[in-house]
């Protein structure tokens, strides 16, 4: 399987810049199960495609305003993209200066205070921050948005509140969990009254999701580790719904690698730490028996997510449908319901 094997071509045009006036306006192609066509439909229809018993997975993680900019002691500009915050005001983060600064090398930054460098690993530097207080909480008054770098404007005003799910609480990622972006009250409250539950997983999203694989052989792909928690009260409700003859409904990709990650034996068991995971085609998913997802980058490990799923050929003939269709695309975009064997 090759990097090539995922790409397609896309109109940035239909790369979405804003989000839609409601968070629940937006278009879900639906892919059922089998070889059946796609069909457009509504994220609002949600409730049609699911049944009485199921449960839906969300990941609860919440974006912190993860973006700096500082300067040198030789004056050259640095940008600061933290990554994951670590104990004692320390954080890894991405680094963009003209020349990498080197361990011991200070950084004032532009809000104030400043940041040391620790040290550096691969593209990741571990920063000593000099905030005088807390980093998280100072970041939400001096950091601003990690907008994806395909959004190509500043951020607004709106986008502290949608560029957030509804149900965030657990700080620290620097990208949305954007298939939870298509949930606001009214939708969840519809839900609810189907009979449909909820369950929820953490896993913090780092800036590594957006890098792109270099190695044409998919096996020789490092992937970016990311911190999850997989709590036993999800666990427990999984095994209830799969008892009761429901299905699992996974809220993004983000929550097929949490599962997956926890998941040992085909049996899925409570989990805290790092995943590396990574799923392309050859990999069978067994945690979860339906997705919905954005729709993703070409030659992305989250295409590769999604193809290993429903299969690269329907994957990509969908996204040709949904080209065709004129969906709009990525974090701010429209959604796909992938729906397994088990729907039949």
């Amino acid at each position: 399987m090759k990097k090539s094997d995922f790409h397609y071509e896309l109109p940035l045009e239909l790369i979405a810049q804003e989000p839609l006036p409601e968070r629940s306006g937006s278009r879900m192609l639906v892919l059922p199960p089998g070889q059946a066509p796609p069909v457009d439909a509504r994220i609002r229809q949600l409730g049609d495609w699911l049944r009485p018993g199921d449960l839906l997975v969300f990941n609860d993680t919440r974006v912190i305003p993860a973006r700096l900019f500082g300067q040198k002691d030789t004056g050259g500009r640095v940008e600061i993209l933290v990554e994951r915050l670590l104990p004692g005001n320390r954080a890894r983060a991405q680094l963009g200066a003209s020349k990498p600064p080197k361990p011991g090398a200070r950084i004032a930054i532009d809000a104030g205070g400043s940041a040391v460098v620790l040290a550096r690993e691969g593209g990741f530097y571990d920063l000593q921050f000099e905030v005088g207080a807390a980093l998280e909480s100072w970041l939400l008054e001096a950091g601003r948005l990690p907008l994806p770098p395909y959004i190509r404007r500043e951020p607004g005003r709106d986008d502290a509140e949608r560029y957030q799910t509804v149900f965030a609480r657990e700080a620290g990622a620097v990208a949305a969990p954007t298939a939870g972006l298509h949930f606001d009250e009214p939708l969840l409250a519809d839900l609810r009254a189907r009979g449909i539950g909820f369950g929820h997983v953490t896993l913090h999203v780092g800036a590594g999701t957006f890098q792109p694989v270099r190695s044409e052989d998919l096996h020789q792909h490092a992937m970016h580790s990311e911190w999850l928690n997989v709590g036993a009260a999800l666990v427990s409700q999984v095994r209830r719904t799969r008892e009761a003859g429901g299905r699992v409904v996974a809220v993004g990709t983000t929550v097929v690698r949490a599962l997956e990650s926890a998941t040992v034996d085909g049996e899925l068991h409570p989990f805290s730490g790092e995943t590396s995971i990574f799923i392309f085609p050859g990999y069978r998913i067994g945690s979860v028996d339906a997705l919905l997802t954005n729709f993703h980058l070409p030659e992305s490990t989250l295409l590769m997510l999604v193809s290993a799923f429903a299969g690269r050929e329907r994957i990509l003939a969908a996204y040709t449908h949904a080209v065709r269709e004129r969906y709009r695309f990525f974090s701010y975009g429209d959604a796909m319901l992938l729906l397994g064997d088990a729907f039949d």
